[in-house]
């Protein structure tokens, strides 16, 4: 697939099909995520591939507890039309777990060590690609409290949940989301 397709054509998917992925697939998908730029070359990823039902279960549990929290802290009622149940269903969840030791310069700077996550972004987005790339969906899903996700995923204290992408055949028709005019987020200096 042509890269300006890949970046146009992929979609948030939030219904998946029950069909497993491939190991070789999944391989490749992964392997794509560690193809990210990052701070020194730090490499601050790991990934968590989760396709357990009883861990399913947990991180929807913990999502939708986190949801019915989030309404309630925000007063942002259309969570409580946001379901997360295809958190149970979908084939794989790969977890994103970042290493803060694996940043730049930024641990000395003011605002401290945020390059590591800006390195798992980046194979975050990468692993997108890929997925769509190979023609399955994905979501990059972060409704979950970091310290409770630790803890189902069994990370360690020095490192960091900062995303789930949940990736498997759509199924059904994803539309596409309008988009801001370029003029819009753009500003150029000369």
């Amino acid at each position: 697939m042509e890269l300006f397709a890949a970046i146009k054509g992929r979609r948030s998917c939030r219904d998946f099909l029950e069909d497993p992925i491939p190991d070789s697939d999944l391989h490749e998908i992964l392997e794509a995520g560690t193809y990210a730029p990052s701070p020194v070359n730090a490499q601050p990823w790991e990934f968590i591939v989760i396709t357990s039902g009883a861990v399913k279960e947990r991180i929807f549990s913990e999502a939708d507890r986190c949801r019915l929290w989030a309404m309630e802290k925000t007063g942002w009622k259309w969570l409580g039309k946001y379901q997360v149940n295809f958190l149970k269903t979908v084939p794989v969840i790969v977890a994103v777990i970042g290493d803060p030791e694996k940043t730049g310069v930024d641990m000395f700077q003011e605002e401290g060590r945020v390059g590591y996550q800006h390195a798992c972004a980046a194979a975050i987005q990468n692993v997108h690609l890929a997925a769509h790339a190979l023609g399955y969906s994905t979501l990059w899903f972060t409704l979950f409290d970091k310290k409770i996700m630790r803890q189902i995923l069994g990370v360690p204290l020095e490192k960091m949940p900062l995303a789930m992408v949940c990736l498997g055949r759509a199924a059904s028709e994803i539309p596409a989301v309008p988009r801001k005019e370029l003029k819009e987020k753009v500003r150029y200096i000369r």
